[in-house]
């Protein structure tokens, strides 16, 4: 295959590259060619890459695949949930409001709202460390409320390590930090130690959290394998999470990022099963297609 089909799509500012797999044949792109499409300069540019293929389970509606912008195949994306709805709608490939899809850590059910918005069951959040995966071997912790928290040595200064984190999993890793003022906080210093620390075995997203009450956070995320985007789904649904297991937050919090706003629901203390639910716009930019021989 030399020409590709794609739609540029985001998120609240977390931007994607959507693919039909359904209609075009795929299975020749390599994750090197995935890096060269998410180029901002020489390529599309993106944060990462969904792509929409047939599903063989039953009862669900299309697989879904996530390729971040180092090329590598990742388990879940919130904000790309949303944008995978509305992509196969203005596609013809559905007709339904409400789509169950395969991802690489089980299903997802997605639904379009009356107001054009789109709501995404995030299934439910993962605290046990061993399946996060996360390895607080040798960390120094303490218990609040009913969430642990952990302080994460960094490398940049001696003895330096971030403000208490708490480890969990929206289908994949979290690391969640609350600080004083978003704007400040070292994001861009602290976010790639954390991606990469060895606690965390298959690297994990970095989030900064601001309070500003029982409802309303800020949020800014470093994502592994992507950097700091605008915005982050499962992000916001992990911060979202942890806050209310530490008494910080009530459901639904309204989370604000740089790209924009979204909101998320979780009642995990009165049902221990709750599923995580979000809330948010999504946007098609352009249609386009490229020649991959250019690359």
């Amino acid at each position: 295959m030399t020409r590709l089909r794609f739609t540029k799509m985001h998120g609240a500012g977390n931007d994607f590259i959507v693919i039909d797999g359904t209609r075009q044949d795929i299975r020749s792109i390599t994750p090197a060619i995935w890096r060269k499409l998410a180029h901002r300069q020489l390529g599309v540019g993106a944060d990462q890459i969904l792509i929409v293929e047939p599903s063989n389970l039953p009862n669900v509606d299309f697989r879904y695949r996530i390729f971040n912008a180092d090329g590598g195949e990742v388990e879940q994306c919130g904000n790309g949930s949303r944008c995978f709805v509305r992509f196969v709608h203005e596609e013809g490939l559905s007709t339904k409001n409400e789509v169950r899809v395969e991802v690489s850590n089980g299903l997802l059910t997605l639904k379009r709202l009356a107001n054009g918005s789109v709501e995404v069951d995030m299934g439910r959040p993962i605290f046990n460390p061993p399946e996060i995966p996360f390895n607080p071997s040798g960390l120094t912790s303490k218990q609040e409320l009913h969430e642990t928290l952990y302080a994460l040595p960094l490398s940049r200064n001696s003895g330096a390590h971030a403000d208490w984190i708490a480890a969990l999993s929206m289908g994949n890793p979290h690391a969640v930090q609350v600080v004083e003022d978003i704007e400040s906080a070292p994001v861009l210093i602290d976010g790639p130690l954390i991606e990469s620390h060895p606690a965390f075995p298959n690297r994990v997203n970095a989030g900064f959290m601001q309070i500003l009450n029982r409802h309303s956070i800020r949020l800014r995320v470093y994502e592994r394998g992507a950097g700091e985007t605008l915005s982050c789904g499962t992000g916001a649904c992990a911060a979202a999470v942890s806050g209310i297991r530490r008494g910080l937050l009530d459901s639904p919090v309204n989370v604000s990022t740089r790209g924009g706003e979204l909101e998320i629901m979780w009642d995990g203390f009165k049902n221990p099963n709750a599923v995580v639910l979000m809330r948010g716009p999504t946007q098609t930019v352009y249609r386009g297609e490229i020649d991959l021989d250019t690359l």
